[in-house]
This record gives C-alpha cells, sequence and structure tokens, in this order.
C-alpha cells in the first residue's frame, strides 16, 4: 500500500515522444521530449527529477535539466553509463519514452534564493541539474542579486551545454559572470586551467553569496572545503543527491541516508543539514 500523501499520478507513467536529441560531449546527449499533443509532460521546479523508462529496458531518474519557464518542451542531459543509458543513446528523433514524476524537493528559487547573490558550482554532468535553476534565475533576472556561474570539466570537450554558455550565458549584459576551466591544458583551450575547487579558492568570491554545488561526489566534497576555507558556513550551501534515488517514493530504501531518504528529503539539500547523515557517506 502507498502513502495516502502520494500522488497517484506520481506513479503512473505518461507517454513522452522525443522530439530532438543534440550531442552535447562525446558521452552525454541532451534529449527533447514533448508530451504526445506537444508542450511539456507536466510541471515542475528547478532541481526536481523524472523517471525515464523504456518497457523491457528498464528505468532510471534523471534531472530535469530544462527552466520550468520553458513551457514548450521538458529537456534531459544523460551520460551514457548503463543498458538504459545506453539505449536512450541509440534513440532517434520520433521514438516514445514512459516519463514520470516530478520527484524530490527543489532548490529554494522562490523562498531563500530570492534577492540573493549566487555562485553556481558545476562539475562535469553535473552542469546539467544545475542549468534548470540557472535558466530560472536568468528568466527571473530581477529577483536575484548577482550572479557567478563556475564550470569545469576533464576538457574542454566535456564541457556539456558549452554553445548555450557562449551563446546566451556569456557577454548578455545581465550580470551573469561565467567562468570556464578545464582540468589540463589542452590546444585550443586559452581558458583557465585548474581543477573546480582550486579555481573556486582563486577566485576568492565573497562570502555574501549562497552557493549551489553539483558535480561528482569528490569534488563537491573539495568544494565545500574550499568554500570553507573561503570562510563560508554550510548553511550558504545547497547541493543535490539524486544519483542516489531509484523508486522516487520512499519505498524502495535505495536512497536511505541515515534518517533521510533522499527521494523523500532531497535531492535538493542544504549543506549542513547534511550533517545530520552518516559521517561514511
Amino acid at each position: 500500500m502507498c502513502d495516502s500523501e502520494i500522488r497517484s499520478d506520481l506513479l503512473i507513467p505518461r507517454l513522452g515522444v522525443v522530439t530532438d536529441i543534440r550531442r552535447d560531449t562525446p558521452d552525454v546527449k541532451t534529449f527533447r521530449v514533448n508530451g504526445p499533443s506537444g508542450g511539456v509532460c507536466f510541471s515542475h521546479m528547478p532541481g526536481q527529477c523524472a523517471m525515464l523508462s523504456i518497457p523491457g529496458v528498464g528505468e532510471a531518474m534523471f534531472s530535469i535539466t530544462s527552466s520550468p519557464t520553458n513551457k514548450e518542451y521538458m529537456e534531459f542531459s544523460i551520460k551514457k553509463c548503463g543498458s538504459l543509458t545506453e539505449w536512450l543513446h541509440d534513440m532517434e528523433v520520433g521514438q516514445q519514452v514512459a516519463i514520470r514524476g516530478p520527484y524530490g524537493n527543489a532548490f529554494p528559487v522562490e523562498a531563500e534564493l530570492k534577492g540573493k547573490d549566487l555562485l553556481f558550482i558545476a562539475g562535469g554532468i553535473g552542469l546539467a541539474p544545475l542549468r534548470s535553476v540557472i535558466n530560472y534565475v536568468r528568466y527571473y533576472r530581477d529577483n536575484y542579486a548577482s550572479v557567478d556561474i563556475v564550470y569545469g570539466a576533464r576538457s574542454m570537450d566535456d564541457l556539456v551545454d558549452i554553445d548555450e554558455i557562449r551563446n546566451e550565458w556569456i557577454g548578455r549584459g545581465d550580470d551573469v559572470n561565467v567562468h570556464l576551466t578545464i582540468d589540463r591544458p589542452q590546444e585550443g583551450w586559452d581558458g583557465n586551467v585548474a581543477f573546480v575547487p582550486d579555481y573556486v579558492k582563486s577566485l576568492n568570491f565573497p562570502t555574501t553569496k549562497t552557493a549551489l554545488i553539483c558535480g561528482p561526489p569528490i569534488m563537491i566534497k573539495f568544494v565545500l572545503k574550499a568554500l570553507q576555507e573561503l570562510g563560508f558556513d554550510k548553511s550558504q550551501v545547497y547541493t543535490t543527491l539524486e544519483l542516489r534515488m531509484k523508486c522516487g517514493i520512499g519505498k524502495c530504501g535505495r536512497c536511505n541516508v541515515g534518517a533521510k531518504y533522499v527521494c523523500r528529503d532531497g535531492p535538493v539539500f542544504r549543506c549542513d543539514k547534511m550533517e545530520e547523515m552518516p559521517d561514511e557517506y
């Protein structure tokens, strides 16, 4: 029996149609999904996730990377790393997927983040969950103060959504500053070269900012350490743990961490609240 507070529509897959596929990196593709009659399959808020499934293949939870302000379609940036994602990467425009959601909580864009100076820090595919928040903030730009985006990857070929970053985020005159970096020098790259945590420290951001982090767990660990060395408190930092989500409704126990269920209490957590979780996590 499902808990009474679980909405039945969260458990019923809807039909989605893949209307566009673009290759972002050698192992990341972004899929544009519409409902059968057009538009989005359901509404969501930045940071929430959806379950994509292929009958007979499997299902998995993915961040919704498009902003809620986009009513024309939903997007998912997916890294090929298993049987389901490999199947998705072999899809063609016009094919169908099953989709349900939204799951989890969202970044507090309408509460704690309003009026704040914001700092987004992403590594690799970690830009995908933050892209929804960034574009939401850009759409409602007057509701927020200064915005800085630090994004890094192993190489310039691994920077997700780099065309959107260069064409829409950089130099738009809306007080959004983008700082790009890659791990090692590369021919054709004239930007910064450093690991993301080191780059964050070198930029020496003021501690008036509220930070939103997403990336590999080891990157999040060292970025948080770097921010603390700069004088940030953990209560100023948010991150997302959606990679641990499985069923999305707190029933399978896959995302249980101490007394928390990531799908019911997250996936977005303020970092001081994560201190309640076991040290090994």
